[in-house]
């Protein structure tokens, strides 16, 4: 499958059948880059002085300038697909919520995804479930950064053949 992007049946996929609450997956790292703060304030739009201004930051409590708390959403949700386990699966992301910001993200910092399944519910068709899910960012000291959940709705083995 070189050059395909994963579906189902591929060894990485799941469907709603596979999920049960408990379950944990945790990403490879990723080292947070000048360039990944320079592309999020290019493509928001927000350039506040904490993120842009290494003279100002550096009389902020941090020392430093910090990446936009919104770019660890992003950066979560993007770790997540590189899990592959909702490749063809996944029918919709049905909302983020109850999302904080517990450390800041730091230029240089690496961080990993902890994705862990807190419940799954059947749908009343039966051709997909819903799997919730908290998203933990976790520095290099498994210290949480940044945490939310984010439901999903999954195709059931079922379902996809329908």
């Amino acid at each position: 499958m070189t050059g395909q992007p994963p579906r189902p049946g591929h060894p990485g996929a799941m469907y709603y059948e596979d999920f049960a609450p408990g379950q944990s997956f945790v990403t490879a790292g990723r080292t947070i880059t000048e360039t990944d703060l320079q592309m999020f304030s290019m493509l928001t739009g927000d350039w506040n002085a904490i993120h842009c201004d290494a003279d100002f930051a550096a009389s902020t409590r941090y020392g430093q300038r910090l990446v936009h708390g919104s770019f660890g959403i992003g950066l979560a949700i993007g770790m997540m697909h590189g899990l592959g386990i909702f490749e063809g699966t996944a029918v919709a992301m049905l909302g983020i919520t109850d999302w904080t910001f517990d450390k800041p993200i730091l230029i240089g910092m690496t961080l990993r995804l902890r994705l862990s399944v807190i419940e799954v519910a059947p749908g009343r068709t039966g051709r997909t479930g819903r799997v919730g899910r908290r998203f933990e960012l976790i520095d290099s000291a498994g210290e949480v950064v940044q945490q939310g959940r984010s439901d999903v709705l999954v195709t059931t083995r079922a379902g996809q053949s329908a």
